[in-house]
């Protein structure tokens, strides 16, 4: 029956809850979540259903109509309450609003957010769901897979290929490319995109202009956001201020009477921690010690028999906030002095939060000397010189000690000079603005009198009252009150310091009762403090308190606190008109304060507003919308003798409507005057005219912006809702910073953050401004917990602000800067935020829910037909982008090689006519020749090997022969022996002993895919591929013939083979791309001896040359210069093999400078090895005696866009040894054309005879529009720019055009298209292509659509655009440049533009210094960045934020997972190319070990 009624209650629940129970039913049959979480959440999900359930939060179970129309009534019983009053802070305390936020939480139906994945390491405390269990996997021939094994630094330079093979484990997923993926990782991809996909706020209207603008709108305003309806307002007058009849001209005036009549009346007690009267100054003390200060500083204080000090200089005073009495004492003798008193915190380390700008003020102020005390000196941090250290920014101070025996007695007849109040300066007191600089505001001996007489006529002080001042006395209401107001009336403070009040938050309520205080200055942090230790105190009473002036009361927070104080001290004789919230400013003072009825006070006031409204800066009493809400108290009326108006906060100053909320601006004279030094600013501020609608000016008077946000209420009260640097504009919407911490308190924070520790602010990203909300975790907390606090945090700010948070940081315990009392340095949290060093321990970027303004993304325009191109190109005025090297058969040269058709015939014929020409050199790591070989000796150990084929191997003419060497003499000589006996050779990679599992695949791939017939190789070798290492790698028994070359019969061949044609098949060029796809291209007789005959002719190569190689011979340009070239051309070849430069990384140009060659071969990995390894050494280098000013020409082979930065570095740092800056160059090749352009020698005679070519040009385009496959050429600098070096000088033979990629028409100069190449040496076709077996029929075979339809193209899969420059070629034509910008396979198509992975890469690494390399690839539309730490592991998380603001900045895009691994991780092949689809796979198959995968909401 149970079963039955609980079957029927379901039925009766709507669907979206059925739906929700049975996604949590699957999460619990898959081990998404635990039994006990599983049975939390479904009774979340039925509370409103069956309100009868046990265990079910309280403020869940509400009626389900009242949360539609969100009026909220919750049930909380007394327990809870009280429980919740002591574990939050209560300046955000208000459990309205708490109950706002949980039904807010309640709307929300619980999402599965992915949580991020850390490593163990890295976990302060892991949790079971980020651990990764390790899986039996028997691997696929993966890069990835061995990255685990590799040693963090050592990075896996493998040319591997992606595929699964047989018998491939079910345990990992197969994606629809064939990709291998783990489970784990993709589903908690599939999460993000789930979460993702749901709707959210509709965005901002998005603009997109065709002309590459892509234009980022503001917001256009929402209709039916609130308007201002009300009328103009008024200017509020305060009372004037009353005529006293002995009212003292000046504050010294007042002092030196209550000195010299009253010398036995106190006036300021101060406490030790223990709260007991440690000393009493009475007003005689404070005279006396302040004329004998006042003496010695303009009388004893020199410097060469000069006075240090001059009336009007400015003086800094350095007091702990425990010693008010000598603060007092200082404060006033420097006015006694005619000296300006510049109050500051105590410095406490060289590097204290905000420290630097307070030097900055110092410095500014013109400050040389500090006044302190005796126990404060001793306690600075000294130099080794004994003196106290120079702070970061400060200037050079001179430290005065001001305790008793340091002062002089003045003369009898001495008496400081007192001077009625004037407009001079009397104390600079310092302020810190938003962004964190600090200013001093200038406060005059009048406006100072002026501010004591409206004080003590607000708020009724009497002579002989005593007052409890819990507030810092340095600045602000404590010293406005209680340093200067106080010896107005000659009244008795009891100053408690903060030490105290930590130890003892009572204190200061134990004090009002036992000195019977009639007035209390407190903030609401302390009413909150001794709420909560107030209970055993039964016998305090606050029965004599006249006033408890709240300073802080402008905090629109701080009503929850008084509201708290009095319900628990009412009974205590707290009586409810004593409580009075005072508003003020640095720059105004005191604005505005409650009073009590007696002095004229009117019944406080309260307002429930409509956040909403409040955002769009309107005043909109409680609407409907219950849940966002602020309720604020007055800050009762304007000070005596001042008028206020409310201003707009930009623009022009126009009076705000009743029902706006605006800047309070104030005109009085008891105000500040000036920021000291800063008239531009101090114009704006001090010297306001507001200005009615017409915009005429309201009053004569100037008015002074006192940086309060609010509006004057009924009863002409003042309301206060924010601070204008406490606000934040998102999408032209103000949000208040104080709000949205109080909505993240009110989400149970005290199990996971600490009170009262967090940061919220705002940072510029993208046009607009981005929520930062920054909190200290607690160390007992989860990784899970923290997870899902800050995922319910995000969803509370969503609901209640309607905005949604850009980043979410949680940072260990005690780690943020703090203010100098207490509170978090918010400008310096931002500060390490933005420069990635804030630490976090958890982070959670949400940028997909807050980046509305992204451009529109773009439209695939309709195909344009062959006409239209036509006219758009040619008619147009448009050249057409073709250009070609020299014709070769025009070229007269003496190449005797040129008349053999094949390779073996041209080392035959030198081996008869020139046999002891050496033709090869082999380095070794020390400098020394390995191995050489002349002309003949290369000829005879061909023949040994081709003997050895056809007699040991049995092989016939045309089979496959793997040819697995080291780099060395060896691999030529087989090479050419297989060409002797009719085999086609493919050069293969050895694998890598310490790396079997990942290399070793790789070549067991390329034997059976190129179906070889046997493999040659060495001794060394052979053993290892028959290992029981390769047996767990790879099947070792379906390994073909293995022969090895050291054992072969010393016999000679009758005759070298010689094939029928020159078209017939030479040798297999295979390699991997770095797209992770394996392909080998047939390379024919005449192909190769075409590619040679060029080479020649471009780098003017001949038997007396000598060249210098450091390339992997194994595939491309570098296999061709190391085997073919020498042959070919007869020039010797010094070959320098790049793995040798791991142990000597000078190996390459030593040699270079030791056989002083003239042209020399590299790669940008071993130019990275050399740039890298050598930085710090060319002096060393220099003193060895290497020079490189032998070198015309150093050519980087590369299949990719030229690495400027890289080249730049390289010739920069070399310039020491000689090297020309213009030496440097690269070449472009690729697989359907290994050489398509070379840079020839660029120095000496020929170049300066013409034959060479101009030098390579670079270019600058616009980044934004390469997105849209177009250049547009801008200066250098400018926005966007991105600089881009011609790849070097078409080779003679070689035609290239650019071809629309879709189209395939002809396209115009400076057009950007795929780049075609027609040549002899072009590729003649793939043998098989492995991984994508349906790869484009016209790779090889490719005609225009229109134009030249005749000429057969190869498709090189790059895109690039060919423009004629001003410069000329040797034969006096315009020079055509060719501009390689990226392969087409590695693009990445996002938002419907075409990204270069490159570019986001470079952005990334710039972002931050311990970036040491990035790769970017794209999964299921979600671009994800990984990158390399070089750092602690506890700095991974600081670069999640900073790499997802530079992709949006830079690229308009959205990061979708940030993966941050140690160095080496990312696999890198021979060329120095990224095997960016290798590390996708690795990632998806869980074998990266990252550092910390964030995924970005």
């Amino acid at each position: 029956m149970a079963e039955r009624g609980g079957c029927a209650i379901l039925e009766s629940l709507p669907v979206e809850i059925r739906e929700s129970l049975a996604e949590l039913e699957l999460e619990l049959s898959e081990g998404d979540i635990t039994q006990k979480g599983y049975e939390k959440k479904r009774a979340k999900l039925l509370a409103r259903y069956i309100p009868l359930i046990q265990g079910v939060d309280p403020s869940l179970q509400t009626d389900s109509k009242l949360l539609g129309t969100s009026q909220v009534t919750t049930t909380t019983n007394k327990q809870q309450r009280s429980r919740s009053t002591s574990s939050r802070d209560e300046r955000f305390r208000s459990d309205v609003h708490t109950e706002a936020v949980q039904a807010a939480l309640a709307k929300y139906k619980e999402r599965k957010m992915p949580m991020p994945s850390k490593r163990r390491s890295a976990l302060v405390q892991p949790s079971v769901e980020t651990y990764t269990p390790p899986e039996c996997v028997s691997a696929p021939p993966d890069v990835t897979t061995g990255l685990l094994g590799n040693s963090h630094h050592e990075r896996p330079q493998v040319a591997s290929v992606r595929g699964v093979p047989r018998g491939f484990n079910s345990n990992i997923l197969e994606t629809a490319d064939g990709v291998p993926v783990n489970s784990r990782v993709s589903s908690k991809i599939q999460q993000l995109l789930n979460t993702l996909k749901r709707p959210k706020r509709p965005p901002l209207r998005e603009f997109f202009l065709d002309d590459f603008e892509e234009l980022l709108e503001v917001q256009q305003p929402d209709p039916n956001q609130p308007k201002v309806e009300g009328a103009e307002m008024a200017l509020l007058k305060g009372e004037p201020l009353g005529v006293v009849s002995n009212w003292p001209p000046s504050l010294l005036t007042a002092l030196h009477r209550w000195g010299t009549t009253q010398p036995k009346a106190p006036c300021l007690t101060s406490l030790d921690t223990t709260g007991k009267a440690m000393y009493t100054l009475t007003y005689g003390k404070l005279w006396s010690r302040s004329v004998k200060l006042a003496y010695t500083l303009l009388n004893k204080l020199t410097s060469k028999n000069e006075s240090l000090l001059k009336p009007g200089d400015r003086v800094a005073l350095v007091f702990p906030n425990s010693d008010p009495v000598m603060f007092m004492v200082a404060f006033y003798g420097c006015l006694l002095s005619d000296l300006i008193p510049v109050p500051i915190e105590v410095p406490l380390t060289r590097k204290d939060a905000g420290s630097q700008q307070i030097g900055f003020l110092l410095g500014s102020c013109g400050i040389s000397l500090a006044l302190t005390t005796d126990v404060c000196q001793k306690g600075l941090p000294k130099a080794q010189t004994g003196e106290v250290v120079t702070f970061k920014g400060w200037p050079r101070l001179v430290w005065f000690v001001i305790d008793g025996k340091h002062l002089m007695k003045p003369p009898k007849d001495w008496y400081p000079l007192i001077r009625d109040a004037s407009n001079d300066p009397a104390f600079i007191e310092y302020k810190t603005s938003k962004e964190g600089s600090t200013m001093g505001v200038t406060v005059s001996h009048s406006a100072m009198l002026a501010h004591c007489h409206a004080l003590t006529q607000a708020c009724g002080y009497s002579e002989a009252e005593t007052l409890i001042n819990v507030l810092d006395f340095k600045r602000d209401a404590g010293l406005w009150h209680a340093v200067l107001t106080s010896v107005m009336n000659r009244m008795n403070v009891v100053s408690i310091p903060y030490a105290l009040m930590k130890v003892n938050p009572l204190s200061w309520i134990q004090k009002v009762n036992a000195y019977k205080a009639r007035v209390a200055l407190v903030k609401s942090r302390d009413m909150h403090w001794s709420l909560l230790a107030q209970r055993d105190q039964r016998e305090l009473s606050l029965g004599s308190l006249r006033m408890l002036i709240v300073a802080d009361g402008a905090n629109p927070w701080s009503i929850s606190s008084c509201d708290a104080f009095l319900n628990v001290f009412q009974s205590r004789g707290l009586r409810p008109e004593v409580i009075c919230p005072c508003a003020s400013s640095a720059e105004a003072l005191t604005v505005s304060m409650r009073r009590p009825p007696d002095l004229g006070g009117v019944p406080p006031g309260k307002v429930v507003l409509s956040m909403n409204g409040l955002s769009f800066g309107v005043i909109r009493a409680d609407t409907e919308e219950k849940l966002s809400v602020l309720t604020v108290q007055d800050v009762g009326q304007v000070m005596p003798g001042a008028t206020m108006c409310v201003v707009k906060v930009e623009g022009a100053p126009y009076l705000c409507k009743t029902d706006e909320v605006g800047e309070l601006s104030v005109s009085s004279n008891s105000t500040g005057t000036a920021y000291y030094g800063l008239h531009g600013i101090t114009k704006n501020t001090f010297e306001t005219m507001p200005l009615i609608a017409n915009g005429d000016p309201v009053s004569n008077q100037p008015f002074i912006r006192t940086g309060l946000l609010g509006f004057i209420g009924p009863e002409r009260l003042v309301f206060v809702v924010g601070k204008v640097d406490g606000q934040m504009i998102i999408s032209g919407r103000r949000h208040s910073c104080d709000d949205v911490v109080a909505t993240a308190l009110a989400v149970e924070p005290m199990k996971f953050v600490y009170r009262g520790r967090i940061a919220v602010f705002s940072v510029n990203v993208l046009h607009d401004e981005r929520i930062v909300l920054v909190a200290e975790q607690r160390p007992d907390s989860s990784e899970e917990d923290s997870f899902q606090w800050m995922s319910r945090v995000l969803q509370a700010i969503d609901s209640i602000h309607q905005v949604g948070v850009y980043c979410l940081a949680l940072v260990p315990a005690n780690t943020l800067p703090k203010a100098p009392l207490g509170g978090i340095h918010i400008s310096e949290t931002k500060q390490h935020f933005l420069e990635g060093s804030l630490h976090p321990c958890n982070v959670l970027m949400c940028p997909h829910t807050c980046v509305t303004n992204l451009p529109k993304p773009r439209q695939k325009q309709p195909d344009v037909g062959p006409a239209s191109m036509i006219v758009g190109n040619l008619v147009a005025g448009k050249r057409i982008a073709q250009a070609c090297g020299r014709d070769v058969s025009q070229l007269e040269d003496n190449d005797q090689a040129k008349k053999f058709l094949y390779l073996a015939d041209v080392l035959q014929w030198r081996s008869q006519t020139t046999p002891d020409h050496l033709l090869l050199l082999l380095l070794n790591s020390k400098g020394t020749v390995a191995s050489s070989a002349s002309c003949l000796q290369l000829h005879k150990r061909a023949e040994r090997v081709a003997a050895g084929l056809i007699e040991k191997a049995r092989l016939n003419v045309g089979d496959h022969v793997a040819l697995v060497f080291p780099p060395g003499i060896d691999l030529i000589a087989t090479f050419f022996g297989c060409l002797y006996a009719g085999c086609i050779p493919i050069t293969v990679r050895p694998p890598h002993p310490q790396n079997l599992a990942t290399t070793l695949p790789t070549v067991k791939m390329i034997v059976e895919v190129s179906k070889s017939a046997c493999i040659l190789t060495t001794q060394a070798i052979m053993r290892l591929l028959k290992s029981k290492e390769a047996a767990a790698a790879v099947d070792i028994k379906t390994w073909p013939t293995i022969l090895d070359t050291e054992d072969m019969p010393k016999k000679k061949i009758a005759r070298a083979f010689r094939p029928i044609s020159p078209d017939t098949l030479a040798y297999l060029d295979f390699s991997v791309s770095t797209t992770g796809i394996l392909a080998g291209v047939k390379m024919s007789h005449s192909a190769c001896s075409a590619l040679c005959r060029s080479i020649k002719l471009q780098c003017e190569l001949y038997p007396s040359r000598q060249i210098a190689i450091c390339l992997d011979p194994y595939c491309g340009l570098g296999f061709a210069l190391w085997c073919l070239c020498s042959v070919y051309s007869g020039h010797q070849s010094i070959l320098v093999p790049p793995l040798e430069l791991e142990s000597n990384a000078s190996l390459w140009l030593s040699a270079v400078s030791q056989y002083k060659v003239r042209v020399t071969f590299c790669s940008y990995s071993v130019m990275e090895m050399c740039t890298r390894g050598l930085g710090m050494q060319t002096g060393t280098l220099k003193s060895r005696g290497v020079n490189l000013s032998c070198v015309r020409t150093c050519m980087v082979v590369a299949e990719e866009r030229p690495r400027i930065a890289l080249a730049q570095s390289f010739s920069k740092l070399f310039k020491d040894l000689g090297l020309s800056t213009r030496a440097v160059s690269t070449t472009f090749g690729c697989r359907v054309n290994v050489a398509i352009c070379l840079q020839p020698n660029r120095l000496g005679k020929l170049a300066d005879q013409g034959t060479a070519g101009p030098d390579p040009t670079t270019v600058y385009v616009d980044m934004r529009a390469l997105r849209h496959d177009r250049v547009r050429l801008v200066e250098r600098g400018s926005p966007h720019s991105l600089p881009l070096m011609e790849s070097g000088k078409i080779l003679p033979g070689v035609k290239v055009i650019i071809a629309h990629t879709e189209t395939k028409g002809p396209l115009g100069d400076s057009h950007l298209g795929e780049v075609w190449v027609s040549s002899p040496h072009n590729a003649n076709g793939y043998y098989t292509v492995y991984g994508e077996e349906a790869l484009h029929a016209d790779h090889f075979n490719a005609r225009l659509s229109f134009g030249d339809t005749q000429t057969v193209w190869a498709r090189t899969g790059y895109l690039g655009f060919l423009r004629r420059t001003e410069l000329t070629d040797a034969s006096g034509e315009r020079h055509d440049a060719l501009y390689i910008v990226g392969s087409l396979d590695e693009t990445l198509e996002l938002r419907g533009m075409r990204y270069h992975p490159i570019d986001i890469e470079t952005s990334v690494i710039r972002s931050h210094k311990n970036i040491a390399e990035c790769a970017v690839f794209t999964w299921t539309n979600l671009l994800v960045v990984v990158l390399e730490l070089d750092g602690p592991e506890q700095e991974a998380l600081d670069l999640v934020a900073l790499v997802t603001n530079v992709v949006l900045e830079e690229h308009y895009l959205i990061v979708g997972v940030v993966v941050i691994v140690d160095p080496g991780v990312i696999p890198i092949n021979s060329r120095g190319e990224k095997q960016r689809m290798h590390l996708r796979d690795g990632f998806l198959a869980d074998q990266l070990d990252p550092i910390y995968v964030a995924y970005n909401m």
